[in-house]
């Protein structure tokens, strides 16, 4: 029987593996994150599941190959938690899962982008102090009236303009490689983008030397002052300091992110303080609450979105034991 542990599997998850697993493998499903310290729950699997909070750097490429793995897929798309070079050379095989439910991360897009602005966290903050009156910091557009800015027009981009685009909004896009515009979006350069949008949405991947820090000083410069821009690709792809600089000083209406730096370090844990957190630049963009809205890298955290990568994952291996290559091949 085929024998593939899965690592950092949620007790919400654990009836969907029960369900979709339609090939009866021998799955033995373990709570915590993969690390070097519990590589040795995968002694003698086949396979190995992971996630994008997994470490499968080179050294614990090298333990599973040792306890006779021969695939490491993953359920999600990022693949830059395995070191894929170490695999390859340990003949290991790498799967990944392009496509799942893009709706859930556009819809936290979405509120994360009217909850700013909309200023309901301001108020939300304040009613809870005991606060009522109508002040003037919570005078806002309608989201009919406004542009909103897609950078990254892929399919949880283009799910999100789709959102926005039924609530009448304006929506515009940019992406490396344009396509023709449609009656959901307009295609413009990224600095048309930025002058003119009111809300600037992010659903680009980081990748090093090319898309970190995307969103600088610079960028920021151009957007319209209270503009609202909305993170949830890579906690990398925007300068978090220049960020905070500009919540801080009102150039930025407010910053919604469901991304942060050293997520390994952060996300699955609780601390005492925020001031516990290991990133000044995290504390530093978070003290700008309620004008920073920061969620726990929630926005796969769907039915429907697991339910999907639970599923194509079980593909993945199906057509590995029958075509002797996954659907998703990473390493080739």
């Amino acid at each position: 029987m085929f024998k593939i542990t899965v690592y950092n599997v949620r007790e919400v998850e654990t009836p969907l593996f029960e369900k979709l697993n339609k090939d009866d493998y021998d799955l033995t499903l373990v709570a915590e994150r993969l690390t070097l310290d519990n590589v040795d729950r995968a002694e003698c699997a086949n396979a190995v599941l992971i996630t994008a909070f997994d470490d499968c750097d080179a050294e614990v490429v090298e333990q599973l190959a040792n306890a006779g793995v021969k695939y490491i897929y993953t359920r999600v798309v990022g693949v830059n938690n395995i070191n894929v070079k170490a695999a390859r050379n340990l003949g290991i095989q790498v799967a990944n899962v392009p496509n799942y439910s893009p709706r859930a991360v556009a819809e936290l897009s979405l509120t994360l982008g009217l909850t700013l602005f909309r200023n309901v966290s301001k108020a939300s903050v304040n009613t809870h102090d005991g606060d009522f009156r109508l002040l003037p910091t919570y005078y806002a557009n309608e989201i009919h009236s406004a542009t909103v800015g897609i950078i990254g027009a892929g399919k949880i981009g283009m799910a999100e303009a789709k959102l926005y685009r039924g609530l009448g909004a304006k929506v515009v896009a940019y992406k490396r490689n344009p396509e023709p515009d449609n009656d959901v979006v307009s295609f413009v350069d990224l600095d048309t983008l930025l002058r003119t949008s009111d809300i600037v949405s992010l659903h680009i991947p980081y990748i090093p030397g090319q898309t970190g820090k995307l969103i600088g000083d610079p960028e920021i410069a151009k957007m319209k002052d209270q503009a609202i821009l909305v993170n949830t690709a890579r906690g990398q792809v925007v300068d978090n300091q220049a960020v905070a600089d500009a919540v801080r000083n009102s150039h930025l209406g407010g910053y919604g992110t469901d991304v942060i730096l050293d997520e390994d370090a952060i996300i699955g844990k609780q601390f005492d303080s925020l001031d516990d957190l290991p990133n000044p630049l995290n504390l530093e963009l978070m003290k700008n609450y309620p004008n920073v809205l920061v969620t726990p890298h929630m926005g796969f955290f769907t039915e429907p979105a697991v339910e999907d990568m639970i599923r194509i994952s079980f593909e993945n291996f199906a057509n590995t034991l029958t075509k002797g290559a996954p659907l998703y091949p990473v390493n080739e």
